[in-house]
């Protein structure tokens, strides 16, 4: 790898590697579409009306918490392979004003314990952990504060990252500012700013508007960087590569196991916004070659709005067309019994009117 930097610490492990040889592992992104799994966030304009904002923040995210447990259960019982945590996670962890620390929390032990508990579940059941920053995280800003508050940003992440055994953290370049040389190289300069172990997780995007794999590839090749291939952005933005070139690319600047995005556009290619994001994934829009792909296992996580039913649509598609799929030994849903009630009821009458549903 370049530049110093190193496949983290907590990968998989070479034992449960070999216990999973399939293809593609399915990733589901954040929340629930019918489950009853529910993570809550919240705002500064909530939390300022409050007389004690780190006592709802905390339960908030001892909520959270459990929630994350859930969501590892329904993903190993369900052959789920991968579950992208939320970004507002801890909310306003990094607020100027309401910001904290773990063990400013009064719940902080007990939420510990849960999010030790989480990775403990994830790397026993080979369940991979990923997240993916918020859209105000601008490295390559011509605005020295956005790029102050953006390393800050991703060192919470990195935090988080570390108790539960998060081993990617997705971002996307930035802006272009009329120079995309110039950006490419302030994006550059603020890598070298982070923490070595913020370096091993961090992985860069190709998005729907400015950056194309192309323009990508050689930073992150440069950096020891590993993109993640969206290939709907790539049909959105497209450049010389067809999708096989931008994949076999792609997979070569990874060092562990290799992560894609799949989403399909709402209104249909013809339609008028075909950036936006579908219900389901069209099943055209699954490329033929990650389907024939041999050699090795990737995650492809599915960016729909109907969340783990378009991932147990496609999963079943993908099934009939004879794709290997990662998928856990018969039995391990009831290694330890059912799925637990999700409902502890963590909020006072108080605070249940200030917490917001994760979008």
């Amino acid at each position: 790898m370049k530049r110093g930097t190193r496949a983290p610490a907590h990968m998989p492990t070479a034992e449960s590697v070999r216990s999973h040889t399939e293809m593609i592992r399915l990733g589901l992104c954040c929340t629930f579409k019918e489950v009853p799994i529910k993570f809550r966030q919240t705002t500064v304009k909530n939390v300022r009306r409050l007389e004690e904002p780190l006592s709802f923040i905390s339960k908030l995210i001892l909520a959270n918490s459990e929630s994350l447990i859930q969501s590892i259960q329904y993903c190993r019982c369900n052959n789920v392979g991968s579950f992208r945590v939320n970004s507002q996670f801890c909310p306003l962890f990094t607020h100027p004003e309401f910001g904290y620390s773990l063990t400013d929390l009064p719940e902080h032990e007990a939420i510990l314990a849960n999010l030790q508990e989480s990775r403990r579940l994830s790397q026993k059941h080979d369940i991979r952990l990923v997240m993916h920053p918020d859209q105000f995280v601008v490295l390559n800003s011509l605005d020295g504060e956005i790029v102050e508050r953006s390393i800050l940003e991703l060192e919470y992440h990195q935090m988080l990252a570390k108790i539960i055994g998060v081993d990617v953290i997705n971002i996307h370049c930035g802006g272009v500012y009329g120079n995309k040389k110039a950006a490419l190289e302030r994006f550059a300069t603020a890598f070298q700013r982070l923490s070595p172990e913020l370096k091993a997780n961090l992985t860069l995007e190709n998005d729907d508007k400015s950056y194309t794999p192309s323009d990508l590839l050689p930073l992150c090749r440069e950096l020891g960087i590993p993109l993640v291939y969206d290939v709907h952005h790539h049909r959105c933005n497209p450049d010389s590569m067809s999708i096989k070139e931008a994949t076999d690319e792609a997979m070569k600047t990874w060092q562990r196991e290799p992560l894609f995005h799949i989403s399909s556009p709402k209104d249909g290619w013809n339609g008028p916004k075909p950036l936006r994001h579908h219900d389901y994934i069209c099943e055209s829009d699954f490329p033929e070659y990650w389907q024939e792909m041999e050699g090795g296992r990737f995650t492809v996580e599915v960016e729909a709005k109907a969340k783990e039913l378009a991932v147990q649509r496609l999963m079943a598609w993908l099934k009939d067309q004879g794709v290997q799929l990662w998928k856990q030994p018969p039995g391990i849903c009831e290694e330890n019994g059912s799925l637990p009630q999700h409902a502890l009821k963590l909020f006072s009458d108080e605070f249940a009117d200030d917490a917001e549903t994760a979008a």
